[in-house]
């Protein structure tokens, strides 16, 4: 019996997906539970559309944040730590003190997580840091360290 299985089955297949199954692992198993429906030619069709309109809203988000990282490029986030004369910071700016300058300066909310750093910035001057915006849209923010006075 070929099915539609609704949500991932282990060692079967992944959700919207089209297998081949036993009739009687279909019948007794799958269906009941909710984990599969026959695969007629109205529920293909119906899975093609959803599969459609899910492609659809994943390039929009794409394209939403391909616009966000042309606008992230053009800014230079402004960060003041304590620090000697040497230039110098006596602790370190990390992606949480990135993400809530940015959060404060520019109004963008960016969870810290898609902040990638080589490490902590620990000296003035500027840096360059990378966004994970979307899957293959990444970002490059420029970070400018002073020190207070």
């Amino acid at each position: 019996m070929i099915v539609i299985l609704t949500k991932d089955v282990k060692g079967t297949g992944k959700a919207g997906e089209v297998v081949k199954v036993n009739d009687g692992y279909a019948r007794n198993m799958l269906i009941p539970k909710g984990l599969a429906k026959e695969a007629t030619q109205g529920n293909i069709r119906s899975l093609e559309k959803q599969k459609a309109i899910a492609d659809q809203k994943w390039q929009e988000q794409k394209e939403k944040a391909q616009e966000q990282a042309k606008s992230l490029e053009k800014i230079v986030l402004k960060i003041k730590g304590k620090g000697g004369d040497s230039g110098k910071l006596f602790g370190s700016i990390t992606s949480m003190d990135i993400a809530e300058a940015l959060k404060e300066q520019e109004g963008i909310d960016i969870d810290k997580k898609k902040i990638e750093m080589d490490g902590p910035i620990k000296q003035a001057g500027d840096s360059t840091v990378t966004l994970k915006l979307f899957q293959d849209v990444s970002a490059k923010l420029k970070v400018n360290v002073t020190i207070e006075d």
